[in-house]
């Protein structure tokens, strides 16, 4: 039909090929205005097959571009009173109603279509609306800010490269950029398009935790796309140009070494080793000038204005001047006159540290990272404390967490200091490996302590503080309530003292291993610290006194009443306690613990392993929310585990190793099934009606009885260790797998063992991550591990391979690519070949334990250094081929080397050289035993063997270097 040029109307002809189909519209034409539009259920409208919309011609040509062209031009179309419209007919609607004015909500799920509309019809405003929109919807600080998952951003990304639109390609490369870290765990995350993921890498915006997290999402990727890449252009050069990205220089030691076997990675490993050691053979942070101007770039921390988390783990290359070249804006780096400041702290890095931080100061002047929030700088033995401080304090001023493990030069000063100038600060974690000298366990036959010479305290300047009273630092109060000192031997009364004054807040208190602080204090600080609802005081002199803190009353000021007034439990310290470790404390008598027992309410978590725990105490535990109890080494019955276990239906994670009073009559020799089973029936009753056990440790009298018993509450456990005194039969080990087919580790002692048992743990649990066979009895041999577990991280064989050769440990290392703790106990047939083996195949091992295996260290250890990351090595009774500058020679190889086991009987000179405090390694404990040749009374002809006689023990800490012998083999 033709109209006249001054018709006001034009109809919209509308096929809707899927109605919405009921009995009075299906099949049947409507026609609508465009008033009827904005007012009616558009559901109704589209129940209709054909829609015809009578709309305002000139409201067309303003809205819409392609109505314009339309209506307006030379096409004939002009002349018509109604027009086809071929498009999606709900999306149309959608559009339509928009340009006559209706709201229109827009939603991911939506947007597309409408912005392909949009887009197509030219509806300006519309597009405007939905730009505007996407833009907040992926902006960090939009008001409609949400998290967009990856199936989205992949589809955003698809439909800009589609449709030309660099408006979208650009909000997904920025989003994923600043969300990198929440991507690389999605499922999605290894289907993201190449290009989408080289932008987002290469965007300035890029936000990860570290290299590391960078790489390992890198590698993901690579892994499941390398073989499918769509186009040919992208090759394998094109692959290795976007690892190419990752600045190799800032990943850590342990991670580097391990990727030297990757096939995609192996080259960037062997740059990241070479940059690593570069740096740490950098004698003064000022001779980081020698390194070219691109390799500075390359070892700036990723930090952005979005960045939450800042984790330099396991980086010993890390110094002050690094830290600094990471805060200072990029624009000093393009500048040359700007350099010139670089160039000025490298040389002031060579003057007093006074100096240094009088510069530092001036320099981070309104250079802030607010979105910091954690920061990890645990193993980071060269980043000189003083220059962190006054870094994180100046640049990130929303600090709250602080992770600073195994670092000894972080003494109590470097403490008070962060907690002065970092007010914000509520979590401190400054573990260090335990020391071997607790009190409880040894005999000591000579001690002698080495204080820091003077003329050596200078990387500690602020050493003078550790003395002075706690006033010198003003009267602010500290906010921190999560403080963990695990293992310092530094922390002493004093220490604690300061840290009670200064925390009064403290929710979380772990001293595990502080040896150095007395009861009377542990007491001092807990009647000060009311608030606490977690204290770790494992293997301290946490004892009566600090028992009577914890049942006193909040409201009592400190003073202790009597441990037998009952009516104040309610509001004791204790009667707020969600977790308390105390294993190891041999100063709690069996009264204290019956009375502290019967105030625990709210705990979750408890450990009273090696304590006079009696079945009494469990009887007086009032507590039904426990989901971790240690018993391990106490006397307590069956019956009294049986009553907390029946109170505490959540428990997850239950440790009763070395309790010989458990199982009535410690095995079942000399008694039938049924007669066994009574005399457990009742723990086993309450521990099969747990649906939610995750861990279970058992020893004496626990037997295949037990195990049939427990099945029901063993779906989901994911560890399992037998010790001395357990028993499971080797038809219980066959149906461990299938009892427990979660299992993610699995120790066993004195178990007897065969091919076929072993054989079955290692193929069905297919989470299997850690295997302890240690002193087991039976037959076992090479096939048991000739099954590919990749999985495994932590290995331990102890005397159930003495047949193991070099052949059998090539087949190994392939069968078990990742470990990265090995032990090996008892392999005569090992040779100084062994050790080649073992660093080629497992270079990026972090601990080795080789004890009784051959020869291998009768050539010395050369081969062995090439595990560059490791942590923890003991060698003994294993050939007199070390030097005697092997400790030092080791710890300079090795720069995270921290625990060193050693035998007099494996020097090739009888005695090993022990290194100064401030040689500058990372060693916190040494031991070397000695042992002496004694006949064999029991061997016919007569042969000698080794019998040990002492250890000695070097422990070095913060403040001083201690030398203990003592009797234990340790």
């Amino acid at each position: 039909m033709e109209v006249s040029d001054d018709d006001e109307h034009v109809i919209l002809v509308c096929t809707n090929t899927d109605p919405i189909e009921t009995t009075e519209t299906l099949n049947e034409e409507i026609l609508v205005s465009t008033t009827d539009i904005l007012t009616l259920d558009l559901a109704t409208i589209l129940g209709f097959s054909t829609i015809k919309v009578e709309a305002h011609r000139n409201r067309l040509i303003e809205q819409s571009e392609y109505f314009c062209s339309l209506l307006s031009g030379s096409f004939s179309e002009s002349c018509l009173g109604s027009i086809t419209i071929n498009w999606n007919v709900s999306e149309f609607m959608q559009i339509l109603k928009h340009m006559c004015g209706g709201l229109l909500d827009i939603t991911l799920d939506n947007f597309l279509p409408l912005y392909e509309g949009a887009l197509y019809f030219g509806v300006k405003m519309l597009i405007l609306k939905c730009e505007t929109w996407l833009s907040e919807v992926f902006s960090p600080n939009g008001v409609q800010s949400t998290e967009i998952q990856m199936e989205d951003l992949i589809r955003f990304w698809r439909f800009g490269l589609d449709h030309a639109s660099n408006f979208i390609l650009h909000l997904c490369v920025d989003y994923l950029a600043r969300n990198f870290m929440l991507a690389k765990h999605s499922k999605c995350f290894r289907k993201l398009p190449y290009d989408l993921l080289l932008s987002s890498v290469k965007h300035p915006h890029l936000t990860v935790d570290s290299e590391m997290h960078l790489s390992d999402a890198l590698l993901l990727w690579l892994e499941h796309n390398v073989e499918n890449l769509e186009r040919p252009s992208i090759s394998e050069d094109n692959c290795n140009g976007i690892l190419k990205q990752v600045r190799v220089g800032l990943l850590p030691l342990g991670f580097a070494v391990g990727k030297r076997n990757s096939s995609y990675f192996r080259e960037l490993a062997e740059e990241s080793l070479d940059s690593i050691f570069r740096l740490l053979n950098v004698k003064h942070m000022g001779s980081l000038d020698t390194f070219e101007y691109s390799d500075l770039q390359n070892l700036r921390i990723r930090l952005t204005e979005y960045s939450k988390k800042v984790n330099l783990s396991d980086c010993p290359q890390i110094t002050s001047a690094i830290l600094l070249l990471s805060l200072i804006p990029q624009s000093y780096l393009m500048d040359p006159m700007q350099n010139k400041i670089i160039e000025q702290f490298f040389i002031n890095c060579r003057r007093p540290i006074r100096d240094q931080c009088a510069f530092l100061q001036k320099l981070l002047e309104n250079i802030t990272f607010n979105a910091v929030q954690e920061v990890d700088i645990s193993k980071c033995r060269n980043l000189r404390i003083q220059h962190a401080v006054d870094c994180f304090c100046k640049s990130f001023p929303s600090l709250a967490k602080l992770k600073a493990a195994y670092l000894l030069n972080i003494g109590t000063a470097n403490f008070l200091r962060l907690l002065e100038k970092c007010p914000l600060v509520c979590e401190i974690d400054l573990t260090v490996d335990i020391s071997p000298l607790i009190p409880a366990l040894i005999t000591v036959l000579s001690s002698s302590h080495a204080v820091i010479p003077l003329e050596k305290a200078s990387s500690i300047k602020y050493k003078a503080m550790e003395t002075v009273s706690f006033n010198e630092f003003g009267p602010l109060l500290s906010n921190v309530t999560k403080l963990i000192l695990e293992g310092r031997t530094d922390v002493d009364d004093l220490v604690l003292h300061n840290i009670s004054i200064l925390c009064v807040s403290l929710r979380h208190l772990n001293i595990k291993g502080c040896i150095s602080v007395t009861d009377i204090r542990i007491s001092k600080l807990i009647s000060r610290c009311r608030k606490l609802n977690s204290i770790v005081v494992c293997d301290t002199s946490f004892g009566i006194n600090s028992v009577q803190a914890l049942c006193s009353t909040i409201s009592d000021g400190g003073s202790f009443p009597s441990l037998h007034s009952r009516d104040k439990h309610s509001n004791s310290v204790v009667s707020n306690l969600e977790t308390l470790h105390m294993g190891g404390c041999k100063g709690i008598c069996e009264s204290s613990l019956l009375e502290l027992m019967s105030q625990t309410q709210v705990l979750r978590s408890l450990c009273l392993r090696e304590t006079d725990l009696v079945d009494q105490a469990l009887y007086n535990f009032r507590g039904s929310s426990l989901e971790m109890l240690d018993v391990s080494n106490t006397k307590i019955s069956g019956p009294a585990l049986a009553y907390v276990i029946r109170g505490n239906p959540s428990l997850k994670c239950l440790k009763a190793r070395g309790c010989r009073n458990l199982f009535p009559g410690d095995s079942c020799i000399g008694k039938t099934e049924s007669s066994f089973y009574s005399l457990c029936e009742e723990l086993h009753a309450m521990l099969g009606k747990m649906r939610r056990l995750e861990e279970i440790e058992f020893g004496w009298g626990f037997s295949s009885f037990s195990l049939s018993a427990l099945e029901p509450a063993l779906m989901s456990l994911k560890t399992i260790n037998v010790g001395l005194g357990g028993m499971l039969g080797e038809g219980a080990l066959r149906q461990l797998p299938a009892i427990c087919p979660l299992l993610e580790t699995v120790i066993l002692h004195f178990q007897v063992l065969s091919d076929i048992t072993v054989t079955n743990l290692v193929t069905s649990l297919i989470n299997l991550q850690v295997l302890a066979l240690c002193y087991c009895f039976g037959d076992i041999s090479m096939s048991s591990f000739k099954f590919t577990m990749q999985n495994l991280r932590k290995l331990a064989l102890e005397r159930v391979t003495p047949w193991m050769t070099n052949d059998d440990l090539v087949i190994l290392t392939q069968n078990c690519r990742n470990l990265v703790e090995l032990s090996l106990l008892g392999c005569p047939h090992l040779n100084s070949d062994s050790l080649q083996i073992i660093s080629w195949g497992w270079p990026g091992l972090v601990s080795i334990h080789l004890e009784d295996c051959g020869q291998v260290t009768v050539n010395g250890v050369s081969a062995l250094l090439d595990c560059k990351a490791l942590e923890d090595l003991l060698l003994r009774h294993n050939g007199p081929g070390l030097q005697k500058n092997f400790v030092c020679y080791a710890a300079s190889k090795m720069p995270l080397l921290r625990k060193l086991s050693l035998d007099i009987c494996d020097s090739s000179d009888g005695d090993f050289d022990i290194p100064n405090f401030a040689d500058g390694y990372f060693l916190s404990t040494l031991k070397i035993a000695r042992c002496k040749s004694q006949k064999c009374a029991f061997s016919l002809p007569a042969r000698k063997r080794s019998v040990h006689v002492e250890t000695l023990v070097l422990v070095w800490n913060s403040r001083d270097l201690t030398r203990t012998v003592v009797k234990e083999r340790l």
